[in-house]
Order: structure tokens, then sequence, then C-alpha cells
């Protein structure tokens, strides 16, 4: 007789990364997923509807869960959260990443679910900017600079404080890419070099610096070797996920440019004061095109983060297989052999010229 499967609740189960790791767990666990949005269908995932903000309707999810498949739980992967990157206001990040989390530990709680594992997926912009050469690991200084790094710090101190027996895994993730791309900021970079934009060749920072980025595949893997080694992991546990290797905005440009038209891409940097003022104009006057960068990302252009891996190398025998750089050649070949498809696919808005077929 076969063993029975054990049991592994995503939250946030529809997204990309939900998704793609429900993918990855499906023939080995059982697998619930949570989320209000009930888009997208895998075989043999049990997709329940569940508004993290509402405790009757986290409740009701819980029960369903322990009516199905009983209380014991081998790992919960704890993804859903509010994320808006043109901002976004304190209130959804307040009541669905922090209250959200506070409520499924309650709930987990209520119905004595044994809880093997916890894994809530952080971000690496939770620490303070490093320079160029240097790195951030996981006891650099933690200084959130926007409403969502700041969220998932303070559902940090909360899933520390309300842990009690449950062993966690806090992931600190760089930037999410896949094969298609799926990156806001890096598609939103490639339509401005691709479209010519006079943002293309500005820069309100240092060119110079960088962030860290993270294939989706990677980020899976992690996600795997965590709950596969989970009764060997410390009861308490922070990692930084993510590419070690940190390419400069310039070097992003030039790669990008160099794909798309062949030529050597030159980038200037402007000015805070003067990038803040024309990106609000952009933003706010009606006769001025609507852009991507708004005034208060100005602030954080020069912030530069590359990470230290080390203990995820050594805790999970972890590390990435990818590098972003190695992705732009394959992002720019899509674009180019179907430039409205890939634009819809990352969410972008066509120029006039892209929309009617002109390169």
């Amino acid at each position: 007789m076969a063993a029975k499967k054990e049991v592994i609740l995503i939250t946030g189960a529809s997204g990309r990364i939900g998704f793609r790791a429900a993918e990855r767990f499906v023939e080995e666990y059982n697998i619930v997923g949570f989320d209000v949005f009930l888009t997208g269908h895998l075989p043999g995932i049990d997709l329940i509807g569940v508004d993290m903000a509402s405790e009757e309707s986290l409740d009701e999810g819980l029960k369903q869960l322990l009516d199905r498949y009983g209380n014991k739980i081998a790992s919960v992967i704890h993804l859903a959260a509010y994320y808006n990157f043109s901002g976004g206001g304190w209130h959804n990040y307040q009541r669905i990443t922090v209250e959200g989390t506070e409520k499924l530990f309650k709930g987990l709680r209520k119905y004595n679910f044994e809880v093997g594992q916890f894994i809530f997926s952080s971000t690496m912009l939770v620490h303070e900017p490093c320079l160029p050469g240097q790195k951030i690991d996981e006891n650099s200084p933690v200084i959130p600079k926007w409403n969502y790094p700041k969220s998932k710090v303070l559902t940090e101190d909360l899933i520390h404080r309300m842990q009690g027996d449950i062993p966690t895994v806090i992931m600190r993730i760089s930037g999410v890419y896949d094969d298609r791309c799926h990156s806001i900021p890096l598609s939103n970079q490639i339509q401005r070099i691709y479209e010519n934009q006079l943002e293309a060749h500005v820069f309100a920072g240092d060119v110079s610096h960088g962030a860290s980025f993270l294939h989706m595949d990677d980020l899976v893997e992690a996600l795997w070797l965590t709950v596969q080694k989970r009764k060997q992991l410390p009861h308490e546990l922070v990692l930084m996920i993510g590419e070690p290797e940190t390419y400069s905005y310039d070097m992003l440009q030039k790669t990008i440019a160099k794909n798309i038209n062949g030529i050597d891409w030159k980038t200037w940097s402007l000015p805070k004061p003067i990038a803040k003022i024309g990106a609000w104009c952009q933003d706010r006057l009606p006769f001025f095109k609507k852009t991507f960068i708004k005034p208060w990302m100005i602030e954080l252009a020069d912030d530069h983060y590359e990470l230290d891996i080390s203990r995820a190398k050594k805790v999970l025998n972890w590390q990435p297989k990818h590098k972003v750089i190695d992705s732009i050649p394959v992002w720019i070949e899509q674009l180019k052999a179907e430039p409205l498809a890939w634009y819809d696919e990352n969410k972008l808005k066509p120029s006039e010229k892209v929309a009617r077929g002109e390169s």
C-alpha cells in the first residue's frame, strides 16, 4: 500500500511563484492552495478561495483543509502578500501582509494543526543597501525604505513572536524573473530602450549600481530543498536567496541595447532634483506621457544590493543555476519575434509605433 502523501499549504497559490511551486511539489505532496483569485488550473491541486485579509474567509479555508486532509501539514509556504510597484497605500500592506499572516497563525492554532515548517517569502529590500563590492548577508542592517519591505519586516517580527513550536524559514528573496521576463523593472527597462524613449538615455542615480535578481526555477528549487530538508534545519532560519553576482544598471542597459540594435548604449546620470521634477510632471500633468518611473523611486535609484548566499549554500546545498545577464538575449529574441505578445505578457502598454507593428 502506497504511503499517504503529506500535505503542503501554499498561500498565494494562483500567483506566479505559487503556481510554479505547486507544479514542483504536486507529484510528491498533496497541495492545498489558498488564493483570493482562483485563476489557473493544475491537476492535483486543491485550490480554495481565501481572502487573507478576512478572518471569516481564512477560517473557512482552514476548516476545509482540516476536513479533507486532517490536521498535519508538512510545510506552509506563505507567499500571499500585497505588492504595488507604484507605491501603494499602507492600509493594504497592513491588512493583507501583516495582519493576514497573524490571522493565519491564529487559525492554525485554533484548529490544532501540526505544522512541520512555516516558510515566509520576504525580500532582500528589508536590508540597508550596500556599496558595489560589498555583500549583504542575513545579519546585515535591516532598514526598509518603502512600504513593501517595511511590511515584510513587520511580518518577520510577527512570525518570530508567534511561531512557538513551529519551525520557520524566512527567505529574503531578490527580484524574480523567468524565461519570459515577467520582471516589472527589467521589462520596463527593455521597453524604454526598444522604443528609444528619452528616459532610456538617463538614470537618476549611479549607473555603476544595481540589484540582485533570481530566476524562478532557482527560487522554486530553493523552496523544494527547504521543504525536503525541513527536519534537519534550525528551528528558526533566515536565508538570503538570490544570484550572488550583481550587474550594474549600465551593464544591463548595454546588454539590452546590444541585443536590440547592436549599438553601444550610453546612459547619463541625471541630478536627482531634475529627475524628480521630470517624473512628477509625467506622473501628474495630463499633456505628458505617463511613465513607469515615479517620483518616489528617484530616492532609491542609487540603492545597490549584492548578496552573500553562503548560508543557503551551506544549509540547503543550493545556489542559482541561472544568471540574469544570460536571459536578456532570450527575451529580446522573443520581443523581436512577437512584440505585442511580449508586451501583453509583461503587462506593458506599447507605443503607437509598436502597436502599428513598426520596428
